[in-house]
Formats: structure tokens, sequence, C-alpha cells
């Protein structure tokens, strides 16, 4: 089962509300992504917690309706 770019973005802004999430489908086929998700809420935390947010913002879809998903995570500048 596919997932569609604007179910992920909207779980993850859920979770991360200022967060600025970029999506590209990479296959076409809704299930394999890659992402772009810059939030202040990554401040402070290596880059594995930061993905844990996003994964956890997922709410348990990884593996399941979204097969892959090529993860990137930023603190905005400034921060």
């Amino acid at each position: 089962m596919a997932m569609a770019a604007a179910e992920i973005e909207r779980l993850i802004r859920e979770a991360l509300p200022d967060a600025v999430v970029t999506i590209e489908d990479l296959r076409g086929d809704g299930d394999h992504y890659a992402a772009l998700v810059t939030s202040r809420a990554f401040a402070g935390k290596s880059r594995v917690q930061q993905h844990q947010m996003v994964y956890k913002a997922l709410q348990g879809r990884m593996g399941d309706q979204l097969h892959a998903l090529a993860l990137q995570t930023a603190v905005p500048d400034g921060d």
C-alpha cells in the first residue's frame, strides 16, 4: 500500500509544527521518498535523535505503508 507525500508531510507537521518539509517521490510509485525536514525542535539533538523524531511522527508507517524514506534533517539557520 502506497502512501501519499501529502500524508507524510501532514504527519510530520503534526508532530513538529514548525517543520519545513520537502518531499520527493523518487520513483513515482508513492513508495520510495526522499525528505528534508527542517525544525527548531532538532536543535541540540544528534542526527540519530532527529531521525527518530521524524520516524516517531510517522506513527509506525515505515516499513508498512511507506517502504523507503531517504531522510535528511536540519536545524534552521540562525538556531
